[in-house]
């Protein structure tokens, strides 16, 4: 029996509509589960910045194993020994932060698959990801099925981006338009004029070159910048940004006041 197909990654390959995804953050595997029946194509459980562990993110993983959302787990370093926790504990799309380099992309990819095309440790008897052995084939078919995302988020990332784009085992690219507009010099200031050309240049080079690249934003701006160039995968909120957004227009309803901007608009 082979290893789940990777439904994202399937899509990714395919032409269709934008796949619409969701920042989760708050370590909570009721909230991971609750948003990810929620009707997103899929969810990013963030291990960067939100405060998760192995066994936070695996108790996320088992709690929307039966939601339709599809998982994508982001970790908080380019680290082989993390990355072959995270495959092993059931995560099957990796999005791998602060990606600079092709030698930093090749690491990442080639720790996400076993030998010969890889370095991933052998120990699959033990892992989630083979439902503890029972998946019998799990390492043959576990490197087609595994989808490594890098994150560009820097000038240098900009401009190793072919390289790294075209590296071996990289299945698609994500912008993070925050680190990207700090490191052009815009810190906290993402919607800078500077920063919207950087991310169209992105999108456009990866889109001629056939790569599938996505974003996280809560511009409005952005997103349709995103959209319009040829971005295959947004997330546009995540779970806390919803939280506060309800929380504050909950408690301004009751209290008869308007709402102020803020995070609730995006």
């Amino acid at each position: 029996m082979p290893v789940p197909v990777n439904r994202f990654k399937q899509m990714l390959a395919m032409p269709g509509p934008v796949l619409q995804g969701l920042w989760v953050a708050l370590a909570s595997p009721h909230v991971a589960e609750l948003c990810a029946g929620a009707g997103f194509d899929w969810i990013l459980i963030d291990g960067e910045h939100g405060p998760n562990d192995i066994p936070l993110i695996a108790a996320q993983l088992a709690a929307t194993a039966h939601q339709p959302a599809h998982r994508i787990v982001r970790l908080p370093v380019n680290a082989a020994w993390l990355i072959k926790q995270a495959l092993d504990i059931g995560a099957q799309s990796l999005l791998i932060p602060m990606v600079d380099t092709p030698e930093q992309a090749l690491a990442a990819a080639r720790a996400c698959r076993y030998p010969p095309q890889g370095i991933r440790g052998m120990g699959a008897g033990l892992a989630r990801a083979s439902d503890f052995g029972r998946i019998g084939d799990y390492v043959a078919t576990a490197n087609d099925q595994t989808c490594l995302i890098v994150q560009i988020e820097s000038r240098l990332a900009m401009d190793n981006l072919e390289a790294i784009a075209m590296t071996p085992g990289v299945d698609a690219l994500l912008i993070g338009p925050a680190d990207l507009a700090a490191d052009l010099g815009f810190p906290g200031k993402a919607d800078e004029p500077e920063v919207y050309e950087a991310v169209e240049k992105i999108i456009t080079t990866l889109a001629a070159l056939q790569k599938p690249v996505g974003i996280m934003t809560l511009d409005p701006v952005m997103i349709e910048l995103a959209r319009q160039k040829g971005a295959r995968f947004i997330a546009t909120q995540s779970d806390a940004g919803l939280l506060a957004a309800a929380a504050r227009k909950h408690l301004a309803e009751v209290r008869g006041e308007g709402i102020q901007g803020g995070a609730s608009s995006y």
